[in-house]
């Protein structure tokens, strides 16, 4: 039967959308023949569509066919019983010889009167996926490894203590509230309780109260629903279910709203939780682990933080030291970091000179371990020998004196007495309520703007707001 004009071109359409799919995709007739051969079959395959066509699917070498190898048989291929094939993983062998990790699909042809046109097999490369796992597992691996507990640094009395009750930490289920100044090591103290225990192999989530506003920071923590808001176009899993069976960390807590306290307090109760904009409960899987650098009883006495929620916290607390005072860790320290930077400069720094370890063990460390690092990464900069000399330090370290000179002689603005009610009312419009903003703008904590809020009655949020 002669084609139509409209069929050939209807013919030509389905063959270029075929061409351009990322799946490969071969077409056999009844006789189990090849008699078309996509582009991407080429290219998984390494065979031309010249070389393909006429051939059976033995061709491939494929590891599984029903279970057993390829029969290249088409009169002994189940397919034809069946009538299609389950998608599953299994090689092909490439024409140089290589496996390529794949997913096989099949289905029979037929036409209206039953009889068997064809067989249609679509071939998706698993090669990058698969690389990306092995990628996944090893960072995940790295990871843990980071994690441990030899790799937080430190000798000392005080630090082998905290390793002490890290442990204690990593065998239990209990909530953890660790308490240390900036810089400190917080976070790896975090990890470290996470990847010794049993929850190890479950996520480990880190959220940073301070980094987001409240309305932004409760659709992280709990999710929410399509159309919960505007600009809510779609559902969203909260930190809270991502952290199911595992480790959500909550830094810097002292930062959390009044109206988050609230919701957290019932987390860390009930164990369930609300996404915004429905009324669902959730149960949670979940282990808590806080850190704070802020007193958060002084919080409780000038009414900014929960006295519960405190406690619901401080179960199990734990107090990181500031490195000054365990100095006698700083040439261990120094020491880590030097070897870590070598790796990722490529310089050949070996150590550091007298004269730096001196004025390391003289300064007081503000920004402790996080600026001790920072200081050693400053030197490996301008550091063009095999040791670190007092020149390439920062100027603070070299001249610790009159830094601290200054820091006494500079005159010390209060904010408090420079902005009224009228003017937070107004920087609270101007910023929609993101009381980050207004801190920011102020020059004060986010605790400051509570404080001034709760003093001149002001609300929390925008009157009339829904949620």
């Amino acid at each position: 039967m002669e084609k139509t004009k409209g069929s050939i071109l209807n013919e030509q359409f389905v063959s270029r959308i075929i061409d351009s799919m990322a799946d490969g995709v071969f077409i056999m007739d009844d006789k189990g023949r090849i008699t078309y051969w996509n582009r991407s079959m080429e290219r998984i395959s390494g065979y031309t569509s010249g070389e393909a066509l006429g051939k059976t699917c033995a061709l491939l070498s494929c590891s599984r066919c029903f279970g057993k190898s390829c029969p290249a048989d088409a009169n002994r291929c189940k397919i034809f019983e069946r009538g299609y094939s389950e998608a599953k993983e299994c090689h092909l062998q490439h024409k140089d010889g290589r496996d390529i990790p794949i997913i096989k699909n099949a289905s029979v042809v037929k036409a209206n009167d039953g009889s068997i046109l064809g067989i249609v097999e679509t071939v998706t490369d698993l090669t990058e996926l698969n690389r990306a796992r092995a990628e996944a597992e090893q960072a995940s691996l790295r990871l843990g490894e980071m994690h441990r507990l030899d790799n937080i640094i430190g000798k000392s009395e005080a630090m082998t203590k905290l390793f002490a009750a890290v442990k204690m930490a990593a065998a239990s289920d209990a909530t953890i509230l660790i308490h240390g100044e900036s810089g400190t090591g917080k976070e790896l103290i975090a990890g470290a309780i996470h990847f010794n225990s049993d929850r190890r192999t479950n996520p480990l989530v880190t959220v940073n109260c301070s980094a987001l506003p409240e309305t932004l920071l409760e659709s992280e923590l709990f999710g929410h629903v399509k159309g919960a808001y505007t600009g809510a176009v779609r559902s969203r899993t909260g930190r809270f279910e991502e952290a199911t069976g595992g480790t959500i960390f909550l830094d810097e807590i002292g930062e959390l709203s009044p109206f988050i306290q609230v919701k957290l307090l019932r987390v860390l109760q009930e164990r369930e939780i609300e996404r915004v904009g429905e009324s669902v409960k959730r149960k949670v899987n979940i282990r808590v682990v806080a850190a704070t650098n802020k007193d958060l009883r002084e919080m409780i006495r000038d009414k900014t933080f929960r006295e519960d929620l405190y406690y619901r916290l401080h179960v199990f607390p734990l107090s990181v030291p500031p490195l000054r005072e365990r100095k006698e860790d700083i040439p261990l320290l120094v020491s880590h970091f030097i070897d870590k930077l070598k790796q990722n400069t490529g310089k050949q720094i070996v150590d550091a000179s007298r004269e730096v370890m001196r004025a390391f063990l003289d300064y007081d460390w503000p920004g402790n371990v996080r600026e001790l690092e920072n200081a050693i990464e400053h030197a490996f900069v301008l550091c063009g020998r095999d040791r670190i000399e007092l020149d390439d330090l920062p100027d603070n370290l070299r001249n610790p004196t009159a830094h601290k000179l200054d820091a006494v002689t500079r005159p010390v603005e209060t904010k408090k007495s420079r902005v009224t009610r009228e003017e937070l009312f107004t920087l609270l419009h101007d910023c929609q309520w993101n009381k980050a903003e207004v801190a920011r703008r102020l020059g004060v904590s986010h605790t400051s703007v509570w404080k001034y809020m709760k003093k001149w009655d002001i609300p929390l949020r925008p009157q009339g707001r829904g949620r």
